[in-house]
């Protein structure tokens, strides 16, 4: 059985060991981290910015297909619209075939922003990396506003 729960200080050696956690130090948000046991098995850091935005959405490799990720999003859309909220937001790379597939079957769509090119060295928790991609942003709206 999968268990989402908040990530506490005390979990990420073993998270940022398994997953990476790159936008730890980022100061606008939290983790929300998906167990099977003992396990981290997947991860979503929800920026609450406004509107709010998943990021560094990953999941395991050998656990991809098992409903992780929707159920990261769902708990991370709940957070929200606790909060709320009226949207969330998701950015992801427009040759992400999978990541589209994703996002279109829990409800995103697009957000009407026009995609943003990223070039150069991006400093995250882990290092440096190179990037060299096109954004394209995706949003949901909260279902429960205007009920």
């Amino acid at each position: 059985m999968i268990e989402i729960r908040y990530l506490v200080p005390g979990e990420v050696e073993l998270v940022g060991d398994i997953l990476g956690l790159a936008r730890l130090h980022q100061g606008n948000g939290f983790y929300l981290v998906a167990w099977e046991g003992e396990e981290p098995i997947g991860h979503l850091h929800l920026a609450l910015t406004d509107p709010p935005e998943m990021q560094d959405v990953q999941v395991a490799s050998h656990h991809h297909r098992r409903g992780v990720a929707k159920a990261l999003i769902a708990a991370a859309e709940a957070e929200a619209w606790a909060r709320g909220f009226h949207s969330m937001r998701v950015s992801f790379s427009s040759g992400n075939g999978p990541a589209q597939s994703l996002y279109g079957r829990c409800g995103y769509s697009d957000a009407g922003l026009e995609p943003k090119h990223v070039k150069g060295t991006i400093h995250i928790r882990t290092g440096p990396i190179e990037v060299d991609d096109v954004l394209v942003y995706w949003q949901k709206m909260n279902p429960t506003d205007g009920q």
